[in-house]
């Protein structure tokens, strides 16, 4: 694993799921999520809405997800820890809870110490466009333990 940051992310992403990294608000949000396909700076993921309050997925644990997903993409592609310093969330359309989604995630652009990340969510099945995520990363010198403790 050492060098390579895509497998990093993905064990950094499965330790989250796992409630064995993070707050354990991470592990809420991403309860469920799973892997379809990875590659250096673009992911896919399969994902049902879990159960909230009014039977819509809250907009909220759906900003935190597409922070997440932004986050882990971004580690694929640069393999150090970024902080996001712009976070713009675009909602098209509601989602029920049980309802399955299809997100994907891609490095956009390179410039440096800032990368931009593009994070969509579309409904499985007819693709309508529920919510869209930009995200500009920048770089720090964290390691992934680091974060995992603050």
């Amino acid at each position: 694993m050492e060098g390579d940051p895509l497998k990093k992310s993905l064990a950094w992403l499965h330790g989250v799921l796992q409630g064995k990294i993070g707050h354990g608000i991470e592990t809420r949000v991403l309860q469920g999520l799973r892997v379809i396909h990875a590659e250096k700076g673009f992911m896919q993921f399969g994902f049902v809405v879990p159960n909230d309050v009014d039977g819509n997925w809250h907009v909220g644990a759906l900003a935190s997800l597409l922070d997440l997903v932004g986050a882990i993409t971004t580690f694929s592609y640069a393999d150090c820890v970024s902080t996001v310093s712009d976070f713009n969330a675009s909602y098209y359309s509601t989602v029920k809870i049980q309802e399955h989604v299809e997100i994907e995630s891609r490095v956009m652009a390179d410039k440096g110490k800032l990368i931009h990340v593009v994070v969509q969510v579309r409904k499985k099945g007819n693709g309508e466009v529920i919510a869209v995520g930009n995200l500009w990363m920048a770089s720090n010198k964290l390691t992934i333990a680091q974060m995992s403790n603050l």
